[in-house]
């Protein structure tokens, strides 16, 4: 039930009492990864189902997800070395030419939110640099963004390159000109064309990974 808390008050964006909550969890001997997987991850998998249903939107998993960060602050030293990023690494940026963020930004929050590793490149980033992060990183999917038709080319390249360079790295496209078809014809694993759709989409080819 306490565990079940902490979900809810990361639901609520309430920081400071998740952080207490994990705190009070901890001193009550509850195991560090059960507090990670049921109450932070678990918590951001359901902002990312209420969003899909129209029922939270960008302000308020924003809020949550800076309520999370608060509490895994607390937990992190009291988990295994390798409990963080448990579920994959994600190599995430904004293709070269294209400055815009935002909803790159979103998908690298709830990703993190969802347990992953994830390695944010920023914005206008070299298909070679998602190419040489990704390998240097072993990372499981390679995210690529774009807002504007004329930098989408970028992604052809980058998943070119990702392919000839035999990376493991499976690569997600996401951007509001992008369509499944783009996606498909780019050489691409997947498309989504939100946030919420592209954390559902890294969990399921990661876990077609393992």
């Amino acid at each position: 039930m306490a565990i079940e808390e902490i979900k809810n008050t990361v639901l609520d964006g309430d920081d400071e009492r998740a952080a207490g909550l994990v705190q009070a969890e901890l001193d009550a001997g509850t195991d560090p990864v059960e507090i990670l997987d049921d109450g932070l991850i678990a918590a951001m998998d359901e902002a990312g189902r209420l969003m899909t249903r129209g029922e939270m939107f960008i302000p308020e998993i924003l809020i949550a997800a800076d309520a999370m960060k608060e509490g895994l602050e607390v937990l992190k030293p009291h988990l295994p070395v390798d409990a963080t990023g448990l579920r994959g690494t994600v190599v995430i940026g904004s293709v070269q030419g294209d400055l815009h963020d935002i909803g790159k930004n979103l998908v690298a929050l709830m990703l993190e939110g969802a347990g992953f590793d994830v390695v944010d490149l920023g914005v206008d980033v070299a298909p070679e640099d998602f190419v040489t992060t990704a390998s240097e990183r072993d990372a499981d999917i390679v995210g690529m963004s774009a807002l504007l038709v004329t930098t989408m080319p970028r992604m052809d390249v980058g998943v070119a390159q990702i392919r000839e360079a035999g990376l493991k790295a499976r690569v997600l496209l996401g951007g509001a000109p992008l369509t499944q078809a783009y996606a498909d014809k780019a050489g691409a694993d997947g498309y989504a064309s939100d946030a919420p759709r592209a954390v559902a989409l890294v969990q399921e080819l990661v876990g077609q990974k393992v």
